[in-house]
């Protein structure tokens, strides 16, 4: 990782994961956002210019705030945004640094067309580096998404705290496919000129003509260690061993948790069915994905094994070979397992190109917080809905 020191903000180019170091001091004054590119040293949402007219929106994030779990997914360039209206007592757009205003605002500029959309700042995204106030630089982003409709960019969800409703924003935004922002660009947005002839030709072609360009990592064969595989913090942990504790007795009442997790990851249209609790054929539940809609949908089939495991008991070749075993042509297979896989089985899945798909314990975990699912009182009601129903 590329690191830059305090006394080389105000002159660095912001390059994509690199880490830029505050101040030592303990205060808000060791933010290096207000030194590397003009803004406030405080919230989430910092803006060069005004509300009405911002030259340049910053987006900050710890990534890993389990009640708004801010996301990026680096194979397809999506970042995940939530709002600033995370606590309950006012409107969705009256919160103190009015971002659920600005995003409310860029995503209206993007849908009405290429004259308006010319008129949203570039925004910038950073997330907490885990120590101190330094920061890592994400990328250059854009409103909306490709395959991400314009009633599904930027909506509206509700949430409850300490009993009453609130609503906050959920935002998609595309990373754009720029590895460094260069110093004389960032001189001209300061200027209020993003479109000098500094600018990155993907932001040109994103501004004038509406064409995304994401920045796409190509995901690699990768085989997660145990450690990847189970949850490393505190409330993660305690919400996994909820989960065991509750199916120990009878792992079979598991498989219906199992489907319900399956169903969060791969979508609500997908359809799921129980098999018996005895010979079940190498299968504990048979289910149909759907691919497309109306008359160009299709149903792809799929077999699903749950294994309600403890962390130091990893699913093995012998598990995994009985599920590749049952799959027939065309099908693809779900491993839900609230342990990990471990890498003679894993290497094989993924070195032989087998159709499996790994939801490990810490991947259940965080399936459940990403759907709201973020704390253990909510787990425990969320285990208690229909459980011993077929999905």
């Amino acid at each position: 990782m590329q690191k830059f020191e305090w006394d080389e903000l105000s002159a660095a180019d912001l390059i994509v994961d690199a880490r830029y170091r505050g101040r030592r001091n303990g205060n808000a004054g060791d933010d290096p956002l207000p030194q590397l590119v003009g803004v406030s040293n405080q919230g989430g949402f910092r803006i060069l210019g005004t509300v009405e007219a911002p030259r340049l929106l910053v987006l900050t994030s710890s990534l890993d705030d389990p009640d708004w779990p801010d996301s990026l997914d680096a194979e397809s360039g999506v970042f995940t945004y939530f709002g600033d209206n995370k606590r309950p007592g006012q409107e969705l757009h009256d919160t103190r640094r009015w971002g659920n205003r600005l995003l409310r605002d860029a995503f209206s500029a993007v849908h009405l067309g290429a004259e308006s959309r010319r008129r949203v700042p570039p925004v910038l995204v950073f997330s907490s580096a885990g120590e101190w106030r330094d920061v890592v630089f994400r990328g250059l982003a854009v409103p909306g998404a490709d395959g991400v409709s314009q009633i599904e960019d930027l909506v509206a969800i509700w949430k409850v705290k300490g009993g009453q409703r609130f609503q906050n924003y959920r935002a998609f935004f595309t990373i754009l496919d720029v590895q460094a922002i260069r110093r004389p660009w960032l001189k001209d947005i300061q200027a209020g000129n993003p479109l000098s002839t500094n600018c990155p030709d993907v932001w040109r072609s994103w501004a004038e003509r509406g064409q995304l360009h994401p920045l796409r990592a190509k995901p690699s064969v990768e085989i997660r260690s145990k450690a990847e595989q189970l949850p490393g913090g505190t409330l993660e942990r305690q919400m996994l061993s909820r989960i065991r504790s509750r199916y120990e007795k009878d792992p079979f009442l598991f498989e219906s948790c199992a489907c319900r997790i399956a169903r969060l990851l791969l979508g609500n249209d997908t359809g799921l069915a129980l098999t018996r609790r005895y010979r079940d054929g190498g299968r504990d539940a048979v289910g149909t994905f759907k691919i497309g809609s109306a008359g160009s949908m299709i149903l792809v089939e799929f077999a699903l094994e749950a294994k309600c495991y403890g962390e130091s008991n990893a699913v093995g070749v012998k598990q995994t070979s009985r599920l590749i075993s049952r799959l027939r042509h065309r099908q693809f297979g779900v491993i839900v397992t609230t342990s990990y896989v471990n890498a003679q089985a894993y290497k094989e899945i993924k070195e032989d190109a087998h159709p499996i798909i790994i939801i490990s314990g810490a991947d259940i975990v965080q399936i459940l917080i990403k759907n709201g699912v973020a704390s253990v009182q909510m787990l425990d009601m969320w285990l208690a809905a229909d459980e011993n129903n077929s999905p």
